[in-house]
């Protein structure tokens, strides 16, 4: 009785997740309004002088949650470069914890959405999230510590190895074949007889399970996906690495993970849709210990009062809305273009990084 409650919850809550997901932001934006430290005269120019970050985030979620990396990886040279054009500079942890406050809400709302469409694969999302927590932990409180000319350096690295990496995947490894046709795929596992059907499943794609480990999934359009969960060592160090970067520069797990699953032959739609709750999560670990962490490492101490709310109250919704538009995208175009100019973008950001760095910019 019970796990048939439980799974009847879940499924509503999947066919309504739209609703919870544009709840949260509001209910952020209220809670930052009515709590959060603010300037004693903040009034309506306070709260609206950063509005147009709204398209400027909407835009990068959607394209960043489409390739299934993470968010900071456009939103924290946007902020170095863009933003002081226009406002003024920020600092290192201000910019990433900004960054990792808005892809937290971003990727939190593509992965309900890629949930709900069959493209997650549960097992291998909750064994890397494990492995990544100490690691995001670790470069997070790194980041407390390290000099700024130090941690541009290590930002266009970072960029440079995602860039590297995108150019040599295969996005286009993996693409399903036709399932049922036309015939509609039921929320509980699938109306043909032939398709898998797991009853225990969060999302309303059919999974199984053969003896020999290959797995058979079906997304929400009645697409099939064949595949092995193989290769657990090796996303493990490409995680591990991965892990660091996001605590430190709030990306990293999102760019060496999604290679790492299309190296060991995770067809490209489920390896996106099941990036997305690792990078999820250890966004959401990540903006924690940037707010709370520095005074545990002797470095300065980042509190709630110096967070520029009159940014995150439009950065927050906007990437909520990209999430949520990601997963459409990633089955309307042509992931291999999306893949060169993300990547050619990432090129020419280290190379500005790098100039900073030395003292050039």
């Amino acid at each position: 009785m019970s796990r048939s409650l439980s799974s009847g919850v879940q499924r509503a809550f999947l066919r309504y997740q739209h609703v919870f997901v544009f709840l949260a932001p509001l209910l952020f934006i209220a809670g930052v309004y009515a709590f959060a430290p603010t300037p004693a005269d903040a009034g309506v120019g306070y709260w609206t002088e950063y509005w147009w970050l709204f398209i400027a985030f909407a835009i990068g979620a959607t394209i960043v949650n489409t390739v299934g990396i993470s968010g900071s990886a456009l939103f924290v040279p946007f902020l170095i470069f863009v933003f002081p054009l226009v406002a003024y500079p920020l600092e290192p942890t201000t910019l990433v914890k900004i960054g990792l406050i808005s892809e937290s809400f971003g990727l939190s709302s593509s992965s309900l959405a890629f949930i709900q469409y069959g493209l997650v694969d549960r097992r291998l999302s909750l064994s890397l999230v494990l492995g990544g927590i100490p690691f995001v932990v670790g470069g997070a409180l790194l980041s407390f510590v390290i000099p700024e000319p130090l941690f541009h350096a290590l930002l266009g690295i970072a960029l440079l190895a995602a860039a590297y990496l995108l150019f040599k995947a295969n996005l286009g490894h993996g693409d399903p074949t036709e399932g049922a046709g036309d015939e509609e795929v039921a929320t509980d596992g699938g109306s043909a007889p032939d398709l898998p059907d797991d009853d225990n499943k969060l999302g309303p794609a059919g999974v199984a399970t053969d003896d020999s480990g290959t797995v058979t999934r079906v997304d929400r359009d009645g697409d099939d996906y064949t595949y092995s969960r193989g290769g657990y060592l090796e996303r493990f160090l490409n995680y591990s690495v991965g892990g660091v970067f996001q605590g430190l520069a709030g990306f990293g797990i999102g760019e060496l993970g999604i290679i790492s699953m299309l190296r060991t032959q995770v067809p490209v739609r489920v390896a996106i849709g099941t990036n997305h709750i690792v990078v999820a999560t250890t966004a959401v670990l990540a903006s924690v210990v940037h707010v709370f962490g520095g005074g545990l490492v002797g470095g300065h101490s980042i509190d709630l009062a110096t967070t520029p709310w009159n940014m995150v109250v439009w950065t927050v919704p906007a990437t909520t809305l990209g999430g949520q538009i990601a997963p459409y995208v990633s089955t309307a175009l042509n992931t291999q273009t999306i893949k060169a100019g993300v990547g050619g973008l990432f090129a020419v950001i280290a190379v500005a990084l790098f100039a900073m760095a030395g003292g050039g910019l």
